[in-house]
């Protein structure tokens, strides 16, 4: 039985990340509020939805986003700045961010609102 709990203490950590993993859940080293209010912050940012936020292995995560713009494609400075921020910040490697205008005749099939919805933390 030593032996036995020896192994589930040594082991509970990889446990835990590994649910993590399996659940798409929220890093648990990223504040989720903060990379919402980031992203809002960003100029010309009319509202944000469809954010997610996963871990691809223990050593890496990556973000979802849309971004409703109204003006104009804001160009690759831009989207290479908040890319560059999204690392620096938060450690987030891999980010694709989805530039919206809103001004089709219908929203975005997945803006079910202007709230952000993020997985709970695992």
């Amino acid at each position: 039985m030593a032996i036995v709990a020896i192994v589930v203490a040594g082991t509970w950590g990889l446990l835990r990340e590994s649910l993590g993993l399996a659940l798409a859940a929220v890093p648990p080293h990223i504040d989720a509020r903060a990379v919402e209010s980031f992203l809002a912050s960003l100029p010309g940012l009319a509202s944000i939805h469809d954010l997610h936020i996963w871990e691809m292995s223990t050593m890496e995560s990556a973000l979802t986003v849309h971004l409703v713009i109204p003006a104009r494609y804001p160009g690759d400075a831009f989207m290479g700045r908040a890319v560059h921020e999204l690392e620096e910040r938060f450690s987030i490697h891999y980010a694709t961010l989805q530039i919206e205008q809103g001004t089709t005749d219908h929203a975005c099939s997945l803006a079910h609102s202007t709230r952000t919805t993020m997985p709970a933390h695992a």
